[in-house]
């Protein structure tokens, strides 16, 4: 008898989490490393969030549980965002309150899946989705994609991949690690499909505000062919950033809401009071601070993009939303093997760490994020663009 249950003992650790803290210690031990590896916003979290937490941390109201499914008015603000940017009218009954977005994917699929029930997962992916679909019992397959398609599936592809074990469909746009935004017309195509074949759709939606050049993400909730087989997994950590505070909900139907709410009240309870008050700040607040870091962001894109597309042996798609790039190593794999031994060399010759797309489910690309000091960006593309030039001589 092992002494870890196979279910919990099969888990990988999160690549990107490893990544950034690998960097972290290196600089720590004064390596003058620059990682691209983090997944979150270089912004501190904008001060009338911080200031609305403060307020909340000296009411003591917030100082014992509240409702599990979490605090009514924040659900209220969640249905109501749901409404202005997913174009999906909920009620507040059908949303949880969930201990980030992890937690939300999790328990969305908790709620839906039996085992052995498969789960299409368009690849390259977050690292979270497959492990999480194999927790709950589900059998994760991978949609392969690649730089010649944008990094998106097609219908064909999932029609090949369906199966009669097929419950749900994992869809992100805009996607992380890619940064890829389906249009408009693309996301109705594949809403179309999935409501012909009786396919649950899990939407990430949490880069939706993080978009460029005039674009918008539509949410495939809101094609009327999906009807009432979807969840939505959003939160503040992005937009607002505010990683940190562990805010993230799940909004779908009744019933699967409510399963959903049962389950988290035997795993956590409810989320920590004073982060849901700073996470109703965000969303009742003003827009300016994250239409600033937007158009940081945005900058930043344009300058990995340029500098990524000029390196030796590097391609590039320009990524049009999220905060990452996603550059294919075609032509360094005769040397190096893999994109990890690639980042391997790179963390040990230029200092820089990047996440390799093995973590993605894709190898011969790897994730930068862009979510870095303007100077730390441009220093460590440089590095990279040197150590990899002395790579094709």
């Amino acid at each position: 008898m092992s002494r870890v249950s196979r279910r919990v003992g099969a888990i990988h650790e999160s690549a990107t989490m490893a990544i950034t803290e690998r960097a972290r210690q290196l600089k720590a031990s004064g390596r003058p490393t620059i990682s691209f590896g983090a997944g979150e916003p270089d912004f501190p979290t904008p001060s009338h969030i911080v200031e609305a937490a403060i307020a909340a941390a000296r009411d003591p109201r917030n100082h014992h549980y509240t409702p599990n499914a979490g605090l009514p008015e924040l659900r209220e603000a969640v249905a109501e965002n749901t409404l202005e940017h997913s174009s999906v009218e909920v009620s507040p009954g059908q949303v949880l309150i969930t201990n980030g977005g992890k937690q939300a994917v999790y328990l969305g699929m908790a709620a839906l899946l039996d085992p052995g029930d498969e789960v299409l997962v368009p690849a390259p992916y977050w690292v979270t989705y497959p492990e999480a679909a194999a927790l709950a019992g589900g059998i994760p397959v991978p949609v392969d994609t690649n730089d010649s398609s944008g990094f998106k599936v097609t219908i064909d592809q999932l029609d090949r991949l369906t199966s009669d074990r097929t419950k749900m469909l994992v869809f992100v746009s805009p996607s992380n690690p890619t940064g890829a935004v389906y249009s408009g017309e693309e996301v109705a195509a594949i809403g179309e499909w999935a409501g012909q074949h009786g396919v649950w759709v899990l939407t990430d939606e949490i880069y939706q505000r993080l978009v460029y050049g005039g674009i918008q993400a539509r949410s495939i909730a809101s094609v009327a062919e999906t009807e009432d087989r979807w969840v939505i997994v959003n939160g503040v950590a992005k937009t607002y950033a505010m990683t940190g505070w562990r805010v993230g909900w799940l909004v779908g139907p009744l019933d699967v809401v409510t399963a959903a709410s049962n389950h988290q009240s035997h795993l956590s309870s409810n989320v920590n009071n004073i982060a849901q008050r700073a996470a109703l700040a965000g969303l009742k607040g003003p827009a300016g601070p994250i239409e600033e870091m937007r158009l940081a962001f945005d900058g930043r894109r344009r300058i990995m993009h340029a500098m990524l597309s000029k390196m030796a042996g590097v391609t590039n798609v320009e990524p049009e939303g999220a905060f990452y790039c996603f550059p294919g190593f075609a032509a360094h794999m005769d040397r190096f093997g893999s994109t990890m031994a690639l980042a391997s060399h790179l963390l040990e010759e230029a200092n820089v760490a990047v996440v390799p797309g093995e973590a993605f489910g894709l190898d011969g690309f790897a994730r930068l994020s862009y979510a870095l000091s303007d100077d730390d960006l441009e220093l460590g593309l440089e590095r990279m663009a040197s150590v990899l030039e002395k790579a094709v001589d």
